[in-house]
């Protein structure tokens, strides 16, 4: 299958679908049933950020013991679909649901880097986009149209459906990046330091919008219905940028990253001075565009740029903002909340641009 072909973008596209519509299960519902089960604040806190971590872990994993090909991809869609199976059974007993959500999280950890890879390999820059934002349609509309009353069921078919798109979109297209050209025992982290610091600060400000948005603006006034289209809003915004964002990474990618994560910072601050004003919080959401999506696609393919090792720096990003900054970020908005938490999570993205902006143009 040629790589510019209508079938494999919507085959890529459909894996997206999803892989995304999954997340939006895992994060948006899964905490509410556990909640109901009886599980306190700081258990659903060590299940999520044993999951992270995982995804942090999974690369330093396989930069000495493994390299990633189709057959370990797929053997990650599989312990998908199993995790997900397993959740059901699993979930009124701590210990045992903990381990599975290890496990999918390590499985995780490994399938979005090999499609990502794949993708940035296939598409252009053009095309990219136009792809990847089905993953964002299928996180709105498992978000919108999923009932808590068949929670698992819905669960199991959508991990099975990522798998078999997944499987056809590996096996269709292998990627032509030969594994003398990933010898990932050369992959170094520090070469780019400011940059990965710099990845791993922008995703820890985004602790206190992920976990604790709703929470905020419900304590300023803002009904819940409203808040739900807050979220929305800036996923819709989010689909716009993905779909013409091309023009924009044909500019200089670094600084298209140095950009975003000072816009960033601003929608932030804009948070923080004025979460209790329905318009100006639109406005902020509107700024995903530009924090999330057109940010995430200038770093993959500034890493893909920079990097021989294509789809272990895939698993390095995923692991290193994702999973250790998610996981730390949580956290640490946990321990900030309050009416300036948005103010350090302002600053906290400031400093990732400053880093950016002040390290030393071969070392970023």
């Amino acid at each position: 299958m040629k790589d510019n072909t209508p079938i494999f973008s919507l085959i890529l596209g459909g894996f997206y679908f999803f892989y995304f519509a999954l997340i939006g299960i895992y994060i948006v519902f899964l905490p509410k049933i556990l909640n109901d089960l009886g599980y306190s604040a700081f258990d659903v806190g060590v299940i999520y950020s044993a999951a992270a971590l995982m995804r942090f872990l999974t690369p330093f994993i396989f930069k000495h013991l493994f390299y990633l090909d189709y057959k370990i991809y797929l053997y990650s869609l599989f312990v998908i679909l199993l995790s997900v199976v397993l959740f059901s059974w699993s979930v009124e007993h701590f210990w045992f649901y903990l381990i599975i959500n290890l496990m999918f999280g390590a499985a995780m950890g490994i399938s979005l880097p090999y499609i990502e890879a794949i993708s940035l390999e296939a598409l252009s820059k053009f095309r990219y986009g136009r792809v990847r934002l089905w993953g964002s349609i299928g996180f709105m509309a498992i978000v919108l149209g999923l009932s808590l009353k068949y929670l698992f069921i819905s669960l199991i078919i959508v991990a099975f459906l990522m798998l078999l798109f997944g499987a056809i979109a590996g096996k269709e297209h292998p990627s032509q990046i030969k594994k003398k050209e990933e010898d990932n025992s050369s992959f170094s982290l520090v070469k780019y330091a400011p940059l990965w610091i710099s990845l791993l600060l922008m995703q820890l400000s985004f602790g206190g919008f992920y976990n604790f948005f709703t929470i905020y603006e419900s304590e300023v006034g803002i009904s819940l219905d409203v808040i739900r289209w807050m979220w929305i809003f800036g996923v819709l915004c989010e689909i716009i940028m993905l779909y013409f964002q091309g023009p924009l990474l044909q500019r200089n990618l670094l600084q298209v990253i140095k950009l975003t994560t000072l816009i960033t910072a601003l929608r932030w601050f804009m948070l923080y001075l004025f979460g209790h004003n329905t318009y100006i919080v639109f406005l902020s959401q509107s700024l995903h565009a530009f924090s999330f999506a057109l940010y995430h696609t200038a770093v993959i393919s500034y890493l893909f740029l920079i990097y021989t090792q294509k789809k272990l720096v895939q698993q390095f990003y995923l692991g290193i903002s994702f999973g250790l900054g998610g996981s730390l970020g949580a956290l640490l908005a946990g321990k900030l909340y309050g009416d300036n938490l948005f103010l350090y999570e302002s600053l906290i993205a400031l400093l990732a641009f400053g880093i950016l902006y002040f390290g030393k143009k071969e070392h970023v």
